[in-house]
């Protein structure tokens, strides 16, 4: 493997560090918002207002737990 100048590999470097940056951000924004439509889901299947055999196919079909039952 050929000797790289140390001068070419911190341009490098400081190349890919001001590209990460903003990816990294986009990627936990992307991540906020799927958090936030599962914490949306399961507040669905768990709201004794809705259908609960709708609630129960729901869970299944995302492969989360099914809702608790409901109180008499």
């Amino acid at each position: 493997m050929a000797d790289h100048d140390q001068g070419y590999i911190e341009a490098l470097a400081d190349q890919l560090c001001c590209r990460h940056a903003p990816l990294l951000a986009t990627a936990e924004n992307d991540l906020a918002i799927l958090r936030s439509r599962i914490a949306l889901t399961v507040a669905y299947i768990h709201d004794p207002a809705v259908n609960r055999d709708a609630r129960i196919n729901l869970a299944q079909r995302l492969g989360l737990p099914k809702p608790s039952p409901e109180a008499p």
